[in-house]
């Protein structure tokens, strides 16, 4: 713990090219990048698997690759893909693809599970009063799949923030280069201090996201009461009157 607070202390471990900043910056944007290419390809599909019920076979595909091991997935793609692009990129776009295709198993599952799991009450009802279909998916379906959509974004965001940690061993850059550069060197305090940032950086961006969760979806959905707590309105005992005249006399 000493070596691990006096990493933390020296303050050349803060600034530059291969500074904490530097490092997290790196890592957010591998993760929002990662997130953005997962979820162009994830929801849009899932929403149509839920929405139609055809191509279920697609999630049972994608969840699949949840078993294929991330290190050799992506010393593969680096060495495939690596020596194809210049500069930077050779680094950069097989790391984010093979993040990506991580991700899009929790999205995909999200999307499709949500959609699925709308009561056909409500789809019936919508389209008895005139809507179409697409109109039906965005106005009743989404609304009422958003909590496993939003769990799904969760669970993707977490598991790409923890598996950027080893693509820094191709060349990425992010916390991972602690970790990895720390063990290279022997350096504990270097990769204890890489693996400290990872997860809470993981703990914050999963806060955020539940904060967030909750004020896009309907207290309806979640049962939070409306306009005050559910405990508050059941604090009232059968016994009690809304008459303080009652309550006075049977105090007497």
């Amino acid at each position: 713990m000493n070596i691990l607070f006096e990493w933390f202390g020296d303050p050349a471990n803060w600034s530059g090219a291969d500074g904490i900043g530097q490092r997290l910056w790196e890592h957010l944007w591998y993760t929002a990048v990662t997130m953005l290419v997962a979820s162009a390809v994830a929801l849009p599909l899932g929403l149509w698997v839920g929405h139609t019920g055809r191509g279920r076979w697609l999630v049972t595909l994608a969840n699949s690759a949840r078993a294929v091991p991330t290190l050799g997935l992506l010393l593969a793609a680096s060495l495939w893909l690596g020596p194809k692009l210049p500069g930077d990129f050779a680094y950069t776009v097989p790391s984010i693809a093979v993040l990506a295709i991580l991700a899009v198993p929790p999205l995909l599952a999200g999307a499709y599970g949500g959609i699925d799991s709308v009561d056909g009450a409500a789809r019936d009802a919508a389209y008895g009063v005139g809507m179409r279909g697409r109109q039906v998916l965005w106005q009743v379906e989404v609304p009422n799949a958003l909590p496993l959509m939003l769990s799904g974004v969760r669970s993707a965001v977490l598991q790409v923030v923890a598996t950027a940690t080893i693509a820094a061993i191709p060349g990425l850059g992010g916390l991972g280069r602690f970790i990895i550069d720390g063990i290279a060197l022997a350096d504990y305090g270097q990769a204890g201090g890489g693996a400290l940032l990872v997860a809470v950086l993981a703990v914050l961006l999963e806060g955020i996201l539940a904060l967030l969760q909750r004020r896009l979806v309907s207290p309806g959905l979640t049962g939070r009461a409306v306009g005050g707590s559910r405990n508050d309105d059941d604090s009232a005992g059968p016994e009690e009157s809304a008459d303080p005249t009652v309550d006075l006399r049977t105090s007497v």
